[in-house]
């Protein structure tokens, strides 16, 4: 009798597995986005080549209530998604940087790894480093990469996991945009 309790625990927990893999990661759940909840707020250092301009920190606090933001949690390791949104996020900057600020969040990296990635791509919009990535863990993210769209309110409007595309990105900005 006992084998048959094993076997139908072994067969639950493979159509469990098997259910969670059928899952497409970009439609998981973001209660932060679903319920437009305050974006979590964070002081991270700001990386070298961005100091001169942002200073050595960046709280996200001391921005919210102006422009809109997009978060982007990227790494260097993060191959190929990482690689085919970068230029997608520097080209959306340049056009849109009066209105919007973009951040990008190098996660559970090196520093030295992220400043090459930075070079490679020749990305303008302030990058900050968390190497432990907390607060990836505070916006509930599942991997990267993964951008959040913040309204001028300070309320987590969108997330998206992925590499995101030109196209998306600027529907996600027509959202919080006048």
């Amino acid at each position: 009798m006992r084998s048959w309790l094993w076997l139908l625990v072994v067969v639950a927990l493979g159509g469990l597995f098997y259910w969670g893999m059928q899952r497409n990661p970009k439609e998981l759940p973001s209660v932060l986005a679903k319920e437009r909840r305050p974006a979590p707020d964070f002081t991270l250092p700001v990386l070298p080549p961005y100091q001169g301009e942002w200073g050595e920190t960046f709280k996200l606090s001391d921005h919210l209530g102006g422009k809109p933001i997009v978060l982007n949690f990227w790494a260097s390791w993060c191959y190929p998604a990482c690689y085919e949104e970068a230029p997608v996020l520097e080209a959306t900057w340049r056009r849109y940087k009066d209105q919007v600020l973009f951040v990008g969040i190098n996660t559970q990296d090196k520093e030295g790894d992220a400043l090459r990635f930075i070079g490679q791509f020749g990305l303008t919009f302030p990058q900050v480093f968390d190497p432990r990535g907390r607060v990836g863990v505070d916006y509930g993210m599942y991997g990267v990469p993964e951008t959040f769209v913040i309204d001028r309110e300070g309320r987590v409007v969108v997330r998206h996991a992925g590499a995101i595309d030109a196209a998306t990105l600027e529907r996600y900005l027509k959202e919080v945009l006048p």
